[in-house]
């Protein structure tokens, strides 16, 4: 077993280590990779369908109106954690409304697979109400978890992380082949099956937690107790520096909305440029180097999360082997799915590369970089937090930039044009470095400025900037076509590109102010 300095919150089991961190971080990395699963299984597909012709089974839909519906459906699943970390907070506990809102995503996944419009709103509203039960009180976990090991934390977000990115590899991957190749209702029902999955395994393992997320208690903690005489004693001095670092998080909840009204482009306007604008068939060499290539990008990150849940598995199985039961038979299901879909890629003459496809290269960026950043984070170079958040903007913009340079052969007003997939890969490259720079981080520092009873709430008010940021996301999306007809595909993309390194280099200039208000948080 292996021994550490820190002492983690939970069970004795939690205490044993897997890369460096306790074991039920990697109960909440597979559950949120579940989570995710469903969630970006779902996105990958939604626009998409929508504007389907009605012959492919799509509904037709405007781009303005399907860009319209996506950003709606992202902003509000950002706004309901609020409501979910108040209820976990005073009434549930953190680990219940994990349960309640996974069952009620699992439950609106279910909804999806039907194919009609009663089912697509009443499945979305279940995922809108289900995500904010389940968003704000994972995280509140691991807070919980490091309450006496905060040197951990930017490390433990970063590997947390990861779990959000490898659910989304294999979410926009499977779910999107099912959709695209069998129906869109399958590729929907799908990924609740899997939001089922990542709910039974997180049930049955829950106590390895021990006191941590359970509901909470009127007995005062004694630490409570220490810090209220404390305030006492100096005055209003704590509440001045408590109010000072409720500022800092405002001030980067603020750029925050920046980077993703720029980030989510992903799943609207890149996801358009994707279907209707890039050369996605393959012949001869091209195909075969396709073919080669997304084995490998689709076996390798699998192999490595398998390693990781075998490691899992040797820490906790005896203790909680229903749980590892269903986390291992959803692998299992993975694996199966994996090598049907690899099996007829091969057998094809030519390839055509789906849509949905490219989405899968900013999960596989992040598994292969996320623990590159997770060693920075920890070692002497971690810079300060602004200088991170300014960092993500800039790539991101570039990346945008790179798309703008990319699309400049497309003549004014086209609706579909023939470009290389390598603007689209490397446009995903330098937003996922980006992303990496900028939003686990900002979990991180919110954990670190806000007082633990506070917690959930304010990764709730996060989430709203963030919910914020994926509407205008879509509002600003939905204006391709008028862009595009008016100016051209560049200037469209150059909009992306300006506003988020401005932001960037903005936020980089208030480094000593926001230093000064973190009263020592680093």
């Amino acid at each position: 077993m292996n021994t550490t300095k820190y002492r983690f919150e939970g069970s004795e089991m939690n205490n044993k280590l897997l890369l460096g961190h306790p074991a039920g971080l990697f109960i909440l990395f597979f559950t949120e990779m579940w989570e995710r699963f469903s969630y970006y299984g779902m996105r990958a597909l939604l626009v998409i369908f929508l504007i389907s012709s009605l012959t492919d089974g799509g509904w037709a839909w405007s781009r303005e109106d399907a860009l319209s519906l996506y950003g709606t459906y992202t902003m509000l699943v950002y706004f309901t954690p609020i409501i979910g970390g108040i209820l976990a907070d005073r009434f549930l506990g953190y680990r219940n409304a994990v349960v309640i809102g996974a069952l009620l995503m699992t439950l609106g996944h279910a909804a999806m697979a039907f194919d009609t419009p009663w089912a697509l709103y009443v499945g979305i509203g279940l995922l809108i109400a289900g995500n904010g039960f389940f968003k704000p009180n994972i995280t509140s976990i691991i807070n919980g978890v490091y309450k006496n090991a905060q040197e951990k934390k930017d490390g433990a977000f970063t590997i947390f992380y990861m779990g959000v990115n490898a659910g989304a590899f294999l979410g926009i991957m499977l779910c999107g082949y099912v959709g695209e190749t069998y129906g869109w209702h399958f590729g929907f029902g799908l990924a609740g099956i899997f939001m089922f999955f990542g709910m039974l395994q997180f049930y049955f393992a829950q106590s390895i937690f021990g006191k941590v997320g359970t509901k909470p208690s009127k007995v005062v903690d004694l630490s409570d107790a220490v810090a209220s005489k404390e305030e006492k004693s100096y005055d209003d001095v704590p509440s001045n520096v408590q109010r000072d670092r409720y500022i800092v998080v405002g001030i980067l909840a603020f750029f925050t909305i920046f980077f993703w009204a720029a980030f989510e482009q992903a799943g609207g306007s890149m996801t358009i440029f994707a279907k209707d604008y890039t050369n996605r068939v393959l012949e001869g060499n091209a195909a075969n180097i396709f073919r080669i290539a997304n084995t490998l990008l689709t076996v390798v990150p699998l192999m490595i999360i398998t390693y990781v849940l075998i490691s899992l598995f040797k820490i906790t199985f005896k203790k909680y082997a229903l749980s590892n039961l269903f986390l291992g038979i959803s692998f299992a299901v993975i694996w199966i799915i994996v090598i049907i879909m690899l099996k007829n890629q091969f057998s094809e003459v030519s390839t055509e590369i789906p849509a949905s496809w490219f989405g899968i290269l900013n999960s596989f960026f992040i598994i292969t970089f996320a623990p590159l950043f997770s060693k920075i984070w920890e070692s002497k170079f971690n810079p300060p937090a602004t200088v991170k958040f300014g960092v993500g903007l800039i790539l991101l913009g570039l990346g945008f930039l790179v798309l703008a340079y990319g699309s400049a052969s497309i003549p004014q007003g086209a609706q579909t044009a023939s470009v290389s997939v390598i603007w689209l890969i490397l446009a995903y490259l330098l937003h996922t470095l980006g992303e990496l720079s900028l939003s686990p981080v900002g979990l991180s520092y919110v954990s670190k400025l806000v007082p633990g009873k506070m917690i959930a709430m304010m990764f709730g008010l996060w989430y709203i900037a963030v919910g914020m940021g994926n509407k205008l996301a879509g509002l600003m999306g939905g204006m391709i076509d008028k862009i595009t007809t008016e100016y051209s595909m560049s200037t469209f993309f150059l909009i992306f590109t300006f506003v988020p390194i401005i932001a960037g280099l903005l936020i980089m200039s208030l480094t000593p102010l926001l230093k000064k208000l973190m009263h020592g948080v680093k």
